[in-house]
């Protein structure tokens, strides 16, 4: 892997990320991610704290003739996606990242790479390793858990930065600079499944296997048509678990909150004469869809036998639930009216598993919206489709995270796309994003601070097409190192 890094420029952040990648450093398991960065402020003689939740500051003094200058934070999340192809056998608590070239871009092999935010770790390390840059005091805050809770952006105290400028390296594409985003809530169900003993009559099992999508970001994806596993199972079930007399014994679909569901699979008991039709239906249902999302050229359904399980889940429950997760909506439920082309509230259906020991289904969704109302509204509409399932059914809703107010007046944001006009030669992009960032939960800890957000070009995150275009990453280095240089006076 260093061979592949080594040969690539900027030498500095394609070392530290390099490191970075050798290193698991799943979202709540950031333990060996966090002593690394301690040792390397050590190692450098600079100033390292880490707070009570976990996140890491390391803070570095302002080169001669710069200590005037305003105090610049460069952010970024230490935690990773962790997703994988299903039959990679990758552990992400021990294994490191494997990497490649390929048309320009890195990508991990079946796995995500985690450039979703190593390279903007990676950034402010070569920041503050490199002694030959001009810079006015820079702190550089590493926080965790960003991907499944912002929990370090919620565990921030006030006070513990110095600095009233914010550069947040969590955006993923090179010209853009994003000033805005969407607030989230999850909205969480406990499903009981009743079970009873396989009818008589139900002399064969097949795993019904949804596979081959996309998948992505929940949030910056979800209005790009791509298709969502868990929808194309329930689907299924719903339409031919009458003439099929289908009956689930397990159900697994998607992981992540906030990664768009690409595999999922359920296995069913059916009398023997109807295996034929299942085949058949089967097929023509890939076909169908195929057709219907064009987006996902690699889609693949498929019956394969399986064995013959001695429970079932009651049928009530099961149409009942089948029939709610058809009807729980995924993806875009409104378009912004003030912005064109934004996506103002969505909702995902992330992940849905039965757990046989407890006798549930976990249900897991994301809603994300840049209008509060809205948020709450997408959230309680789903909760309303898992009500219909049963009085039984236990939900419940996140805290959830604010959203970031725009500042199109922001003076950082003038620098930098200035900056970035002078450098290139192009004209960039002032944006708001519909993905959340942890900017919103800093807006609520440090009213005043000015913030931007950038980023190399990733494509794929929060799936294993995951990938990084490498010559985004150097532009990015230039522009950061010149913002650097143009942070005004006190």
């Amino acid at each position: 892997m260093n061979e592949i890094l080594n040969q690539l420029k900027p030498e500095g952040v394609w070392r530290y990320f390099g490191e970075i990648l050798r290193i698991p450093r799943p979202s709540k398991k950031e333990e060996k991610i966090r002593e690394y960065l301690l040792a390397f402020g050590r190692e450098h003689h600079l100033e390292t704290i880490a707070d009570e939740t976990g996140n890491v500051l390391i803070r570095k003094p302002a080169t001669p003739g710069m200590e005037n200058r305003q105090g610049v934070i460069l952010q970024a999340h230490m935690d990773m996606v962790c997703e994988k192809n299903a039959d990679s056998k990758h552990n992400f608590d021990t294994d490191p990242i494997e990497v490649h070239i390929e048309d320009g871009w890195l990508k991990a092999k079946d796995t995500t790479l985690g450039a979703d935010n190593g390279i903007g770790c990676a950034f402010g390390l070569a920041v503050l390793a490199d002694d030959s840059l001009v810079h006015g005091p820079v702190e550089c805050l590493f926080t965790v858990d960003e991907e499944t809770g912002l929990t370090g952006a919620f565990g921030l105290k006030p006070g513990f930065l110095q600095g009233k400028i914010l550069l947040n390296l969590d955006s993923e594409d090179d010209g853009q600079f994003f000033i805005g985003c969407a607030g989230g809530i999850d909205t969480l169900a406990e499903v009981p499944v009743q079970t009873e003993a396989r009818p008589q009559s139900h002399t064969r099992a097949y795993t019904i296997q949804v596979s081959g999508l996309k998948g992505g970001h929940s949030g910056d994806d979800i209005n790009k048509g791509l298709g969502n596993a868990n929808k194309f199972l329930v689907r299924f079930l719903c339409a031919q678990t009458a003439p099929l007399s289908l009956r689930v014994s397990d159900l697994h679909g998607g992981n992540l909150r906030n990664a768009i569901a690409r595999e999922a699979s359920a296995t069913v008991a059916l009398p023997e004469d109807r295996v034929k039709t299942l085949l058949e239906a089967v097929a023509h249902y890939e076909s169908v869809l195929k057709r219907e999302f064009k987006t996902e050229p690699n889609l693949r359904i498929q019956a394969v036998e399986a064995a013959l399980p001695e429970k079932v889940w009651a049928l009530d429950r099961q149409m009942r639930f089948c029939d709610a997760m058809f009807a729980c909506p995924h993806g875009v439920l409104r378009m912004s009216s003030d912005i064109p082309n934004f996506v103002e509230t969505s909702t995902n259906l992330a992940s849905m598993h039965y757990e046989p020991e407890n006798g549930l289904i976990r249900l897991s969704t994301s809603q994300r919206s840049s209008v509060e109302s809205a948020k709450v509204a997408a959230a309680e509409r789903i909760a309303a489709c898992f009500r219909l399932i049963g009085p039984d059914v236990r939900i419940s809703h996140s805290d959830g995270y604010p959203g970031w107010t725009p500042d199109p007046a922001s003076p950082i944001l003038k620098i930098c796309t200035d900056t970035f006009r002078e450098l290139f030669h192009e004209e960039p992009l002032a944006l708001a994003i519909h993905a959340g960032l942890e900017c919103g939960l800093f807006a609520t800890k440090y009213p005043g601070m000015d913030m931007v957000s950038y980023g190399p070009t990733m494509r794929g995150v929060h799936s294993p097409d995951e990938r990084l275009q490498i010559d985004t990453v150097e532009r990015c280095w230039r522009l950061t190192v010149e913002i650097l240089k143009r942070i005004p006076v006190k």
